[in-house]
């Protein structure tokens, strides 16, 4: 099941990082120096695109966490508890064996 998320988070982060540097590459290459509004504009948007990058990188690092903190408690169940995971673990199997059988 961990398998079919990787591709798309791969995905979205390749796509946030394509359009990372296209917008870098535009605010370098365009506009007049000379003018105000765009100096303005582009102080803006180089702030917005640098809040955008640490919002993404620490709701990423957040995720991780507490996706390594629901392993780290599910093994520790397990460790405590082996014939709940057990039952668990075979009360799943029954369930997806019916249901793939039902197809």
């Amino acid at each position: 099941m961990a398998t079919s998320a990787e591709p798309l988070e791969t995905n979205l982060d390749d796509d946030l990082a394509l359009l990372t540097e296209t917008l870098e590459e535009v605010l370098a290459a365009s506009g007049d120096p000379a003018d105000e509004k765009y100096l303005a504009l582009k102080k803006k948007a180089e702030k917005t695109l640098s809040n955008v990058k640490n919002r993404v990188s620490n709701a990423s690092d957040n995720y991780y966490v507490r996706a390594r903190q629901a392993v780290y408690r599910a093994d520790d169940y397990v460790h405590e508890k082996p014939w709940h995971g057990i039952g668990v673990g075979a009360t799943v199997g029954l369930v997806l064996g019916l249901l793939l059988s039902r197809r």
